[in-house]
C-alpha cells in the first residue's frame, strides 16, 4: 500500500469554504480504482494548514489512474484554487519493523 501525504496551506479566510468543498469532492477520490481511504487533518497551531493522507493500492493508482482521469479535472476545479502555495505531494511506503 502507498500513502500519499500532502501538506495543504489554504488561503486565509477560505478555511470553512475549503472544508465544505473538500467534503463534497471526497466522493471523487473515493470512487477511483486503487483508492483505499483518506483523511484530512486540521493543524492546531497554524491557521489554514491541513494534512491530507490518502491510501492507494499502488503508486500508479494515484499518479496515473487518478491524476490522468477526468475525475481529477473536477477535483482540481473544486479544490486547487484554495491553496497558496501550491502543495507538494509525496508518496510513502510502510517500513517493515518486525523483529526477526
Amino acid at each position: 500500500m502507498i500513502l500519499e501525504a500532502v501538506m495543504l496551506q489554504v488561503k486565509p479566510g477560505f478555511e470553512e469554504e475549503f472544508e465544505i468543498e473538500f467534503k463534497k469532492a471526497s466522493n471523487i477520490i473515493s470512487s477511483m480504482k486503487g483508492y483505499k481511504s483518506h483523511e484530512l487533518q486540521r493543524c492546531l497551531e497554524v491557521q489554514g494548514k491541513y494534512l491530507l493522507l490518502v491510501n492507494w493500492d499502488t503508486l500508479e493508482d494515484h499518479t496515473v489512474g487518478f491524476r490522468k482521469s477526468e475525475a481529477y479535472q473536477e477535483w482540481k476545479r473544486r479544490l486547487h484554487h484554495f491553496y497558496d502555495p501550491f502543495p507538494i505531494v509525496e508518496h510513502f511506503e510502510m517500513v517493515d519493523l518486525a523483529l526477526e
